[in-house]
């Protein structure tokens, strides 16, 4: 992935020079938790709510 698409809500992760989609909670509500480590993102944590 090279492009942001400025037309659409969403999180990008730069890793190793490339863009990387942060997935969001497939119901539309929820929360995304990045953990860095040595200054890199080594992890990401996907949680949803059900409304």
């Amino acid at each position: 992935m090279d492009n942001i698409k400025l037309t659409e809500n969403a999180v990008y992760v730069v890793k190793n020079g490339k863009l990387e989609l942060v997935d969001m909670p497939k119901s539309g509500f929820g929360k995304t938790i990045l953990n860095w480590q040595d200054g890199k993102v080594i992890s990401k944590e996907i949680s949803y709510t059900i409304r």
